[in-house]
Protein backbone atom coordinates (compact mmCIF):
# COMPACT_ATOMS: atom_id res chain seq x y z
CA UNK A 1 0.00 0.00 0.00
CA UNK A 2 1.14 3.72 -0.63
CA UNK A 3 1.55 5.59 2.30
CA UNK A 4 2.73 8.60 1.03
CA UNK A 5 1.34 12.18 1.61
CA UNK A 6 1.19 15.02 -0.23
CA UNK A 7 2.12 18.37 1.47
CA UNK A 8 -1.85 19.27 0.69
CA UNK A 9 -3.37 15.88 2.02
CA UNK A 10 -1.10 16.64 5.55
CA UNK A 11 -3.73 19.59 5.49
CA UNK A 12 -7.01 17.87 4.70
CA UNK A 13 -6.17 15.08 7.78
CA UNK A 14 -4.93 17.53 10.05
CA UNK A 15 -8.24 19.52 9.45
CA UNK A 16 -10.44 16.62 9.72
CA UNK A 17 -8.53 15.93 12.81
CA UNK A 18 -9.63 19.33 14.27
CA UNK A 19 -12.67 18.62 13.67
CA UNK A 20 -13.04 14.86 14.70
CA UNK A 21 -12.04 16.90 18.03
CA UNK A 22 -14.68 19.60 17.96
CA UNK A 23 -17.17 16.05 17.03
CA UNK A 24 -15.80 14.71 19.95
CA UNK A 25 -16.41 17.61 22.20
CA UNK A 26 -20.13 17.85 21.01
CA UNK A 27 -21.22 14.33 21.31
CA UNK A 28 -19.88 14.20 25.09
CA UNK A 29 -21.27 17.66 25.86
CA UNK A 30 -25.03 16.20 24.47
CA UNK A 31 -24.22 12.70 26.65
CA UNK A 32 -23.45 14.28 29.70
CA UNK A 33 -20.83 11.08 30.28
CA UNK A 34 -17.43 9.74 28.70
CA UNK A 35 -14.18 10.28 28.47
CA UNK A 36 -12.53 13.54 26.89
CA UNK A 37 -8.36 13.32 27.33
CA UNK A 38 -8.13 9.97 25.35
CA UNK A 39 -10.27 10.74 22.01
CA UNK A 40 -8.77 14.07 21.83
CA UNK A 41 -5.64 13.03 22.02
CA UNK A 42 -5.94 9.88 19.63
CA UNK A 43 -7.71 12.58 17.02
CA UNK A 44 -5.07 12.11 14.84
CA UNK A 45 -4.19 8.51 14.57
CA UNK A 46 -7.66 7.30 13.96
CA UNK A 47 -7.80 9.92 11.05
CA UNK A 48 -4.84 9.15 9.28
CA UNK A 49 -6.06 5.01 9.94
CA UNK A 50 -9.63 6.22 8.83
CA UNK A 51 -8.53 8.13 5.55
CA UNK A 52 -5.01 7.18 4.55
CA UNK A 53 -4.03 3.76 6.38
CA UNK A 54 -6.79 1.65 6.85
CA UNK A 55 -7.89 -0.44 3.51
CA UNK A 56 -11.58 -0.38 4.41
CA UNK A 57 -14.89 0.18 2.44
CA UNK A 58 -17.84 2.19 4.50
CA UNK A 59 -20.46 0.88 2.01
CA UNK A 60 -19.24 -2.98 2.77
CA UNK A 61 -18.02 -2.72 6.18
CA UNK A 62 -18.23 -7.03 6.28
CA UNK A 63 -16.10 -6.79 3.23
CA UNK A 64 -13.38 -9.75 3.83
CA UNK A 65 -10.65 -8.35 2.78
CA UNK A 66 -10.79 -5.35 4.92
CA UNK A 67 -8.06 -4.36 7.07
CA UNK A 68 -9.30 -4.78 10.57
CA UNK A 69 -8.73 -2.40 13.65
CA UNK A 70 -9.24 -3.49 17.39
CA UNK A 71 -9.81 -1.50 19.63
CA UNK A 72 -9.16 -2.82 23.37
CA UNK A 73 -8.99 0.82 25.19
CA UNK A 74 -12.79 0.86 24.27
CA UNK A 75 -13.53 3.72 26.65
CA UNK A 76 -11.90 6.01 23.92
CA UNK A 77 -14.61 5.17 21.21
CA UNK A 78 -15.93 8.27 20.53
CA UNK A 79 -13.18 9.11 18.53
CA UNK A 80 -13.67 6.10 16.84
CA UNK A 81 -17.30 6.83 16.23
CA UNK A 82 -16.54 10.32 15.06
CA UNK A 83 -14.32 9.07 12.80
CA UNK A 84 -16.59 6.51 11.64
CA UNK A 85 -19.37 8.62 11.35
CA UNK A 86 -16.80 11.01 9.35
CA UNK A 87 -16.07 8.35 6.88
CA UNK A 88 -19.30 7.40 6.00
CA UNK A 89 -20.48 4.28 8.12
CA UNK A 90 -23.31 5.93 9.68
CA UNK A 91 -24.75 9.78 9.39
CA UNK A 92 -23.17 12.19 11.83
CA UNK A 93 -26.24 13.00 13.25
CA UNK A 94 -26.00 9.85 15.29
CA UNK A 95 -23.55 10.60 17.21
CA UNK A 96 -25.65 12.43 19.36
CA UNK A 97 -27.20 9.50 20.86
CA UNK A 98 -23.99 8.53 22.76
CA UNK A 99 -24.33 6.51 25.81
CA UNK A 100 -28.30 6.98 25.32
CA UNK A 101 -30.98 4.37 25.73
CA UNK A 102 -31.25 2.06 22.93
CA UNK A 103 -28.47 3.74 20.97
CA UNK A 104 -25.58 2.10 18.57
CA UNK A 105 -23.00 4.01 20.36
CA UNK A 106 -22.53 2.57 23.49
CA UNK A 107 -20.16 3.88 25.92
CA UNK A 108 -17.94 0.74 24.80
CA UNK A 109 -18.28 -0.27 21.62
CA UNK A 110 -20.84 -3.48 21.22
CA UNK A 111 -19.09 -5.64 17.81
CA UNK A 112 -22.99 -6.29 16.74
CA UNK A 113 -25.07 -3.14 17.20
CA UNK A 114 -22.72 -1.26 14.70
CA UNK A 115 -21.51 -2.51 10.98
CA UNK A 116 -17.75 -2.17 10.87
CA UNK A 117 -16.96 -2.75 14.57
CA UNK A 118 -14.70 -5.94 14.91
CA UNK A 119 -14.55 -6.94 18.70
CA UNK A 120 -16.39 -5.88 21.83
CA UNK A 121 -14.50 -3.52 24.35
CA UNK A 122 -14.77 -2.75 27.68
CA UNK A 123 -12.42 -4.80 30.05
CA UNK A 124 -9.06 -3.62 29.46
CA UNK A 125 -6.38 -5.93 28.76
CA UNK A 126 -8.20 -8.12 26.42
CA UNK A 127 -7.99 -6.06 22.77
CA UNK A 128 -4.28 -7.64 22.00
CA UNK A 129 -5.27 -11.16 22.90
CA UNK A 130 -7.98 -10.49 20.35
CA UNK A 131 -6.56 -8.94 17.76
CA UNK A 132 -4.03 -11.81 17.61
CA UNK A 133 -6.50 -14.02 17.36
CA UNK A 134 -8.18 -12.01 14.07
CA UNK A 135 -4.30 -12.48 12.76
CA UNK A 136 -3.75 -15.54 13.54
CA UNK A 137 -7.36 -16.75 11.08
CA UNK A 138 -6.05 -14.47 8.38
CA UNK A 139 -2.63 -16.43 8.05
CA UNK A 140 -4.68 -19.43 8.66
CA UNK A 141 -6.90 -18.21 6.02
CA UNK A 142 -4.15 -17.25 3.49
CA UNK A 143 -5.94 -13.91 3.80
CA UNK A 144 -3.84 -10.66 3.20
CA UNK A 145 -5.49 -8.30 5.52
CA UNK A 146 -3.89 -6.71 8.04
CA UNK A 147 -4.94 -6.31 11.56
CA UNK A 148 -4.34 -2.74 13.58
CA UNK A 149 -4.49 -3.24 17.59
CA UNK A 150 -5.06 -0.14 19.36
CA UNK A 151 -4.25 -0.07 23.41
CA UNK A 152 -3.84 2.18 26.23
CA UNK A 153 -0.57 2.24 28.03
CA UNK A 154 -2.56 1.70 31.45
CA UNK A 155 -4.33 -1.55 30.58
CA UNK A 156 -0.81 -2.96 29.79
CA UNK A 157 -0.18 -2.87 34.00
CA UNK A 158 -3.02 -5.89 32.44
CA UNK A 159 -0.80 -9.78 33.15
CA UNK A 160 -2.96 -11.37 29.78
CA UNK A 161 -0.97 -8.25 27.27
CA UNK A 162 2.06 -10.22 28.23
CA UNK A 163 0.81 -13.62 27.46
CA UNK A 164 -0.30 -12.42 23.97
CA UNK A 165 2.43 -10.37 23.26
CA UNK A 166 4.61 -13.72 24.14
CA UNK A 167 2.33 -15.66 21.66
CA UNK A 168 2.70 -13.22 18.95
CA UNK A 169 6.52 -13.04 19.12
CA UNK A 170 7.03 -16.40 18.84
CA UNK A 171 5.04 -17.17 15.82
CA UNK A 172 6.58 -14.36 14.04
CA UNK A 173 3.34 -12.61 13.18
CA UNK A 174 4.26 -9.91 11.24
CA UNK A 175 0.43 -8.96 9.87
CA UNK A 176 -0.18 -7.14 12.77
CA UNK A 177 0.56 -3.72 14.15
CA UNK A 178 -0.01 -2.86 17.74
CA UNK A 179 -0.38 1.10 18.31
CA UNK A 180 0.00 2.31 22.09
CA UNK A 181 -1.91 5.18 22.95
CA UNK A 182 1.17 6.49 25.02
CA UNK A 183 -0.28 9.17 27.09
CA UNK A 184 1.46 8.79 30.42
CA UNK A 185 -2.19 8.70 31.93
CA UNK A 186 -5.28 6.62 33.69
CA UNK A 187 -8.15 7.23 35.34
CA UNK A 188 -6.08 7.25 38.79
CA UNK A 189 -3.31 9.14 37.94
CA UNK A 190 0.29 9.13 35.82
CA UNK A 191 0.94 5.23 34.63
CA UNK A 192 4.69 6.27 35.91
CA UNK A 193 3.16 6.44 39.48
CA UNK A 194 0.62 4.17 39.59
CA UNK A 195 2.79 1.34 38.02
CA UNK A 196 5.88 2.15 36.18
CA UNK A 197 5.89 0.80 32.32
CA UNK A 198 9.67 1.96 31.18
CA UNK A 199 11.82 1.30 29.35
CA UNK A 200 8.57 0.17 27.39
CA UNK A 201 10.38 0.01 23.89
CA UNK A 202 12.64 -2.76 25.44
CA UNK A 203 10.22 -5.10 26.76
CA UNK A 204 8.41 -5.20 23.35
CA UNK A 205 11.87 -6.20 21.94
CA UNK A 206 12.57 -8.13 24.52
CA UNK A 207 9.18 -10.26 23.28
CA UNK A 208 10.41 -10.15 19.93
CA UNK A 209 9.05 -7.31 18.67
CA UNK A 210 10.13 -4.49 16.20
CA UNK A 211 9.20 -1.61 18.12
CA UNK A 212 9.24 2.04 16.99
CA UNK A 213 8.46 5.46 19.45
CA UNK A 214 6.90 8.53 17.17
CA UNK A 215 4.73 11.39 18.15
CA UNK A 216 0.78 10.46 17.94
CA UNK A 217 -0.06 14.04 17.32
CA UNK A 218 2.21 14.33 13.80
CA UNK A 219 -0.02 12.94 11.14
CA UNK A 220 3.12 12.78 9.04
CA UNK A 221 5.14 10.98 11.28
CA UNK A 222 2.98 8.46 12.38
CA UNK A 223 1.84 7.48 9.03
CA UNK A 224 6.00 7.38 7.82
CA UNK A 225 6.26 5.38 10.95
CA UNK A 226 3.34 2.80 9.74
CA UNK A 227 5.38 2.36 6.45
CA UNK A 228 8.12 1.33 8.64
CA UNK A 229 6.18 -0.90 10.37
CA UNK A 230 4.49 -2.79 7.61
CA UNK A 231 8.09 -3.25 6.31
CA UNK A 232 8.90 -5.50 8.94
CA UNK A 233 9.16 -9.13 8.01
CA UNK A 234 8.92 -12.47 10.60
CA UNK A 235 8.07 -9.99 13.62
CA UNK A 236 4.87 -8.04 15.10
CA UNK A 237 5.29 -4.53 15.17
CA UNK A 238 4.75 -2.13 17.78
CA UNK A 239 4.25 1.87 17.52
CA UNK A 240 4.24 3.59 20.85
CA UNK A 241 2.48 6.80 19.81
CA UNK A 242 3.28 9.37 22.88
CA UNK A 243 0.47 11.47 22.99
CA UNK A 244 -1.06 14.21 24.62
CA UNK A 245 -4.31 13.69 26.50
CA UNK A 246 -7.14 16.33 25.93
CA UNK A 247 -4.93 17.65 22.88
CA UNK A 248 -6.71 21.06 21.28
CA UNK A 249 -7.73 21.66 24.29
CA UNK A 250 -5.46 23.92 27.14
CA UNK A 251 -6.98 23.30 30.25
CA UNK A 252 -7.45 19.66 29.79
CA UNK A 253 -4.11 18.53 28.22
CA UNK A 254 -2.38 16.33 30.11
CA UNK A 255 -4.61 16.18 33.09
CA UNK A 256 -5.25 12.98 34.34
CA UNK A 257 -8.47 14.15 35.74
CA UNK A 258 -10.04 14.89 32.45
CA UNK A 259 -9.01 10.55 31.30
CA UNK A 260 -12.98 9.88 32.64
CA UNK A 261 -14.58 13.23 33.11
CA UNK A 262 -17.18 14.56 29.98
CA UNK A 263 -17.24 19.03 29.30
CA UNK A 264 -19.77 20.83 31.33
CA UNK A 265 -20.44 18.52 34.51
CA UNK A 266 -16.60 18.10 35.69
CA UNK A 267 -15.81 20.08 38.73
CA UNK A 268 -11.80 19.95 38.05
CA UNK A 269 -9.86 22.32 39.27
CA UNK A 270 -8.26 24.88 36.91
CA UNK A 271 -10.94 24.28 34.08
CA UNK A 272 -13.59 26.66 33.46
CA UNK A 273 -17.11 26.56 35.57
CA UNK A 274 -19.76 23.87 34.67
CA UNK A 275 -21.95 24.56 31.99
CA UNK A 276 -19.03 26.37 30.29
CA UNK A 277 -16.41 23.94 29.58
CA UNK A 278 -17.57 22.94 26.15
CA UNK A 279 -18.29 26.34 24.61
CA UNK A 280 -14.75 26.99 26.00
CA UNK A 281 -12.98 23.69 24.24
CA UNK A 282 -14.54 24.36 21.03
CA UNK A 283 -14.06 28.00 20.98
CA UNK A 284 -10.57 27.11 21.34
CA UNK A 285 -10.92 24.39 18.22
CA UNK A 286 -12.37 26.43 16.30
CA UNK A 287 -9.81 29.18 16.66
CA UNK A 288 -7.02 26.63 16.28
CA UNK A 289 -8.91 24.81 12.72
CA UNK A 290 -8.46 28.47 11.27
CA UNK A 291 -4.75 28.63 11.93
CA UNK A 292 -4.16 25.65 9.70
CA UNK A 293 -2.40 26.48 7.02
CA UNK A 294 -4.34 26.50 3.66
Amino acid sequence: MDFDLTDQKIIELEEKAVKARELVIETLVEAGSGHSAGPLGMADIFTALYFHILNHDPKNPEWSDRDRLILSNGHICPIRYVSMAQAGYFPIEELKTLRKLNSRLQGHPHRTALPGLETTSGPLGEGISQGIGVALAAGLDKKKYHTYIIAGDGELEEGNIWESIMFGGKNKMDNITLIIDRNNIQIDGFTEIVMPLEPLKNKFEAFNWEAFEVDGNNIRAFVDTIREARAVHEKPTVIIAHTIPGKGVDFMENDFRWHGNPPDIADVPGAPPKGQQGKVALDELRTLQGKIEK
